[in-house]
């Protein structure tokens, strides 16, 4: 019984760990996007 216990917890654990990074590469990327978009249309125009 413990160690479903332990097993349930460390899935929870990496669950919310990925959570984490998920929401934070959203970010990122929201924070980003203008500089991104600058850089792509800057390459776009000199081709």
């Amino acid at each position: 019984m413990l160690l479903r216990s332990q097993k349930a917890q460390g899935l929870a654990e990496y669950a919310l760990i990925l959570a984490l990074i998920a929401i934070a590469a959203v970010l990122a990327l929201l924070f980003l996007s203008g500089t991104i978009q600058t850089i792509l249309s800057t390459i776009g125009s000199k081709l």
